[in-house]
């Protein structure tokens, strides 16, 4: 469930720590776990070697029962074996992990190759909702340039369970400058799923539109779009008294913020002034230890998005990439065919965004992994669906593959994937394999806690205790 907004912000911080304590505490709660008997419609997942999403190690022979889409036990396999009457599901060989979720996403933006306005129809947002469960990813925050109210119709229906697809969190529209990022001429919004106010009066009633129409966050755009692109010239920023204003009055509303930034001097002063998550890494230079402190006095979260830069060249570097079903199925024919296409292979790897990008990877990546020794709190996204390169679901194999690439193990990318990245959201019925939680499941063959990329071997997916995805 949702963390109550009419909590203070201390309160909500508070409750967000004892998720995660309460997390790290589960691995000794699922030993005492007993079974119960089966009852009608209920399935008996066996033989897995689970990985339950709180960075326990993996433990073999495992086995999971479900009713009425939860998780009922968590037992050996030997107890398993009193259990009679559940549909029994076979995982020898398998790894069975919690779905992934993604904390920063955007729906409705992109069709094909383009990206803009028109994109936002109820089809299209389906449409990709039901492609990141292919993934195993089942929970996505859409973070901003949403139109009302028929994002706050979806969300609804999502949470509900009444469409097919990835239940559904985010923010509406959201809050940048006058004339600046997200260029409008470039994305081709409009006006309906973005705010630019030039005043801190401005900022203040805009933030209460948004929580006024059911935003989970408030989201703000700090950044001036340059990239560390050499001649770049960049788009106006919120200035510091209108991004204080909106922070305040979202925090007086008990509503988080999140925040777009790409520097390091942009990302302190948002943490100086309240930002509860940074919702890209930083890009232009290593971290240091002043913006440590900060994070952790104010209790801020971190989203590196890896993938965002990366996909902005990774495709051209690799056309053999089109040969993998994984990564096609994921793909409309206008996209496939400018992958396939060596002319727009050549013009991106010329183009001077792609040795920006290629650096903003390897700062990100060194940042990403500082933070996470440092005991920050780190969730999981990509930004996947922003861009028409940044493909939902893929994007979020490619992520954790780019975490381990930073250093973290591949159980503690996925622990990000999982258990963290519930917490960010606020959310305590996901994220976990345990008694009580959603029955949301990412069954893999491998062991993708020892190697990343079997992560990508996706062979069952089970959405609120029903299956949605079978490779076979």
């Amino acid at each position: 469930m949702m963390i109550d907004r009419t909590m203070h912000p201390s309160a909500r911080r508070r409750l967000l720590a004892a998720v995660l304590c309460a997390a790290a505490t589960i691995p000794a709660a699922l030993a005492q776990t007993s079974p119960v008997p089966a009852a009608a419609g209920e399935v008996l997942f066996e033989h897995a070697r689970l990985i339950d999403g709180t960075g326990a190690t993996a433990k073999p022979d495992m086995a999971v029962l479900v009713r009425d889409g939860a998780i009922v036990s968590v037992m050996s396999q030997s107890e398993a074996s009193r259990v009679s009457g559940a549909k029994v599901v076979d995982l020898s060989g398998k790894t069975l992990l919690p779905g992934l979720i993604s904390d920063h996403s955007h729906t409705g933006l992109v069709s094909g190759t383009q990206v803009g306005s028109n994109n936002y129809t109820r089809e299209n947002i389906l449409a990709a909702l039901r492609q990141y469960t292919q993934y195993g990813v089942l929970t996505v925050m859409s973070l901003g340039l949403n139109k009302s109210p028929l994002f706050d119709q979806l969300r609804r229906e999502q949470h509900a369970g009444q469409n097919p697809g990835a239940d559904l969190f985010g923010v509406d529209q959201g809050i940048s400058a006058p004339n600046g990022i997200p260029p409008a001429n470039t994305f081709h919004i409009t006006d309906d799923q973005i705010f630019r106010p030039g005043t801190p009066d401005e900022a203040r009633h805009d933030v209460d539109t948004m929580i006024d129409e059911g935003t989970d966050v408030v989201k703000l755009w700090v950044d001036d779009f340059r990239n560390d692109v050499v001649g770049a010239k960049g788009y106006p920023k919120l200035s510091p008294e209108i991004y204080k204003a909106a922070i305040d009055e979202a925090h007086r509303r008990h509503v988080r913020v999140a925040v777009h930034i790409h520097d390091l001097a942009v990302a302190k002063s948002v943490v100086a002034a309240g930002a509860d998550i940074l919702a890209h890494g930083v890009r232009d230079k290593p971290v240091d230890q002043a913006l440590i402190d900060a994070m952790r006095a104010h209790d801020t979260w971190y989203i590196a998005t890896l993938d965002l830069d990366e996909a902005n060249y990774v495709f051209a570097l690799h056309p053999e990439w089109l040969n993998n079903p994984f990564l096609t199925r994921g793909l409309s024919p206008e996209l496939r065919a400018q992958f396939a296409d060596p002319a727009w292979r050549a013009r991106t790897l010329a183009a001077a965004t792609t040795p920006a990008s290629r650096y903003a990877v390897s700062v990100n990546q060194h940042n990403l992994l500082r933070l996470y020794r440092a005991g920050i709190k780190i969730g999981f996204g990509t930004d996947s669906g922003a861009a028409p390169t940044r493909v939902p679901g893929f994007a979020e194999h490619r992520e954790l593959a780019l975490t381990v690439g930073a250093g973290l193990t591949p159980l503690q990318a996925i622990t990000l994937a999982t258990g963290h990245a519930a917490a960010l959201i606020g959310l305590n019925d996901r994220g976990i394999i345990a008694p009580g939680r959603r029955a949301d499941l990412l069954i893999v063959d491998g062991t993708p806690d020892r190697q990343i990329l079997d992560i990508d071997r996706v062979a069952q997916v089970w959405q609120r205790g029903t299956l949605v995805y079978h490779a076979d």
